[in-house]
């Protein structure tokens, strides 16, 4: 019989109706596997005695591998996530995680492959939860899951620079931390409970999604004839999906912003570290990424700040969506400028944080837009397709540009331009809709009258 306790703190969790045994283990994954007091400063650490590798080789040959990875492995590890009923790729994940240190050029290059698969197996933690609670509290369930992992990637950070700037603490030894803690997210999903059902292959009985999902087990005797009903479910919803005009503008923003944001991201240690070079002076990227991760990455995950801001803001998002997007880029763009051509390292951390907090609140607003008519079935497929896209244009930007935030702040004001564009056109096309409705009544009457005539 489970403790007063025990069920105090999962009725205050929201996870009341999650599994007996998935809550503890789920929620200490989640903490552990985003607890990386290295990450922040992985720049530096590579770049430092503790590894010697020149800046090229760091920028031009090990970052590109985990943006080609996490694209080659995506839509596999979407597969084979529900496929498999989701614990095994997260006891793929917390692997992953595990063996992603090492030293030298080509360690450093096969460990950045699987931190990419480790990037690519994180749908099967949110997917795992949804396995294993009622749909109704799908929404509250996601949020305090986020929500540890968002406390997880702060605590990390900020642990990392109060041990490097108090303590006084080598780089090396927040790398063995965060081996640690990686330790520990890898026992988790051991306890684990194996689900009884997915959201495509193993659906329940009675259970809505995908049209024909529930019939697929009737429908056919063999798992591969299913596999293959299902890919077809899949496109032929992926299709109608895309029809709608409101959802195309949103993906195709999420898509767009998304693979610059990657870009930026992957890219600012290295930035900051030719502003401000960690073998001569301190530096306070742990601050900046708590910070930035409190403020933004809270909007990513359904955060209180953002869907405060999102729920304040004064504008009809379906009339003004486009202009909105195409204003907030541009801001984006401006804070990238400034990171690239401002060579001080105070402008370049509050220009960060800004840009992160930015793009945090308009990816909060497109997941709503999204979200808002879409079964969970259909939004994980979206929301895996404008991933899948975004990694698809990282990869080519990387092929043809690496580490430029002149072209990366470019990227962004192209981006508003098309909005701008598609907000002008949205407007006109609509006072054209309102002034033909006005001239209707009168334009009827004539042809009301000639065809009474003609008759």
């Amino acid at each position: 019989m489970p403790s007063v306790s025990s069920v105090l703190w999962r009725s205050c969790l929201g996870l009341e109706h999650v599994g007996a045994g998935a809550h503890s283990p789920a929620l200490c994954f989640g903490f552990f596997s985003s607890l990386r007091p290295s990450e922040p400063f992985l720049t530096a650490f590579l770049l430092g005695p503790d590894h010697n590798l020149t800046e090229e080789q760091v920028v031009n040959e090990i970052y590109p591998v985990w943006t080609y990875s996490y694209l080659a492995l995506l839509l596999p590890i979407f597969l084979a996530t529900d496929y498999l009923c989701y614990k095994p790729v997260l006891v793929l994940q917390a692997t992953s995680l595990v063996v992603t240190y090492a030293r030298g050029l080509l360690a450093m290059q096969l460990l950045e492959f699987f931190f990419g698969l480790a990037t690519a197996s994180e749908v099967a933690y949110y997917s795992y939860i949804y396995s294993v609670v009622e749909p109704a509290h799908y929404q509250k369930v996601t949020g305090y899951c986020r929500s540890v992992t968002l406390f997880g990637s702060a605590a990390g950070s900020l642990t990392g620079q109060l041990l490097l700037s108090l303590a006084k603490v080598r780089l090396v030894h927040l790398v063995i931390i965060t081996l640690a803690s990686s330790a520990v997210a890898f026992i988790a999903p051991w306890f684990l409970p194996m689900p009884k059902r997915s959201l495509f292959f193993h659906m329940g009985a009675g259970e809505g999604g995908l049209r024909s999902s529930t019939a697929l087990s009737s429908e056919t005797g063999s798992q591969g004839s299913g596999f293959v009903k299902v890919l077809r479910i899949l496109f032929d919803d992926f299709l109608q999906c895309y029809r709608s005009g409101p959802l195309l503008a949103w993906s195709l923003w999420w898509a767009l912003a998304t693979c610059g944001y990657f870009q930026v991201v992957n890219y600012a240690q290295a930035l900051w570290e030719n502003v401000r070079p960690s073998q001569d002076y301190e530096i306070y990227n742990g601050y900046v990424e708590t910070l930035s991760t409190l403020l933004g990455e809270g909007a990513d995950s359904s955060g209180a700040l953002a869907a405060l801001l999102v729920g304040c803001l004064p504008l009809s998002w379906t009339q003004w969506g486009e202009l909105a997007l195409c204003v907030l880029s541009l801001l984006m763009a401006v804070c990238v400028f400034v990171m690239d051509t401002v060579r001080n390292i105070w402008m370049c951390y509050a220009s960060y944080i800004f840009f992160r907090a930015t793009y945090m609140l308009l990816i909060t607003m497109a997941t709503y837009q999204i979200a808002a008519s879409l079964s969970m079935q259909r939004y994980a497929l979206v929301f895996g397709v404008n991933t899948f896209m975004a990694l698809l244009l990282q990869s080519l930007l990387t092929v043809v540009v690496v580490d430029s935030f002149l072209i990366y702040g470019c990227y962004f004001a192209v981006i508003s331009l098309v909005f701008l564009l598609a907000g002008v056109y949205k407007l006109a096309s609509r006072r054209r809709c309102r002034q033909g409705g006005a001239d209707s009544p009168e334009s009827d009457s004539p042809s009301t009258q000639d065809a009474s005539s003609t008759r």
